[in-house]
């Protein structure tokens, strides 16, 4: 049951919480609900599951759109785009999302803010930073580009930059994922150093098989879908 499940993970957050020496309640859990049907959103969200997350706009579209013109059956919940968002899709993010945590370039987070200006809406952000150095993944390569880049979109009206994300290297070398970790945990500290006038909190790192090394790693946020709701179809 995904009573059970949802019972389960979060005591493994919780105890990897305190193994990491950090106080409970420290780390947020987003529920990932890509690639399942809109059945299995109700579920999470009836079960308390209030933080979920999309990879795809189209699909979030599908799910999502009437729960939000039908709020008095879930009257409060948080939806981040968590995959590859593309300049020509933006247009879709405002009044859908409240998060976007995949901005990977200034000319994303211009679009999207100009978007967000035009519906009138100010969304959560986050940089996603390529630590693995994968091709397969989307983010920034160069921690430079991305810190220079921060600053940029911090001072863009419609958007609030938050912190910052990462997807850990695909390998069962638990050194080589702490490394990506720790690595992307200086980037977030450096960010929040060099903006303190933005309102940095959030260090989205962790999935189902490596959140319990994300959160030793300073993780806040974990995004977490086949411990929860098995494998995607």
């Amino acid at each position: 049951m995904l009573s059970e499940r949802i019972r389960a993970v979060t005591e493994s957050i919780r105890e990897a919480t305190a193994r990491a020496g950090r106080p409970d309640g420290s780390v947020r859990l987003l529920a990932v609900t890509k690639s399942h049907p809109a059945d299995t959103v109700h579920e999470a969200l009836d079960n308390g599951l209030a933080v979920l997350g999309e990879n795809r706009v189209q699909e979030a579209v599908a799910k999502f759109e009437p729960l939000r013109a039908a709020r008095e059956r879930h009257p409060a919940f948080e939806l981040h785009l968590i995959g590859h968002l593309q300049s020509n899709k933006a247009a879709k993010v405002p009044g859908l999302f409240d998060w976007v945590q995949s901005v990977d370039s200034i000319a994303l987070a211009e679009a999207l803010s100009r978007r967000c200006e035009q519906a009138g809406v100010t969304i959560d952000v986050l940089v996603q930073f390529n630590s693995s150095g994968e091709q397969t993944k989307s983010g920034y390569a160069d921690p430079e580009a991305l810190v220079d880049d921060a600053a940029a979109i911090a001072s863009l009206g419609s958007l609030r930059l938050r912190g910052v994300m990462t997807i850990g290297p695909f390998t069962d070398d638990t050194a080589r994922i702490a490394s990506a970790f720790a690595r992307t945990r200086a980037l977030y500290n450096r960010i929040a150093s060099a903006l303190p006038d933005a309102p940095i909190d959030t260090l989205s790192m962790g999935m189902s098989d490596d959140f319990a090394i994300a959160i030793a790693e300073g993780s806040t946020l974990v995004r977490i879908g086949s411990a929860l709701f098995g494998a995607r179809s």
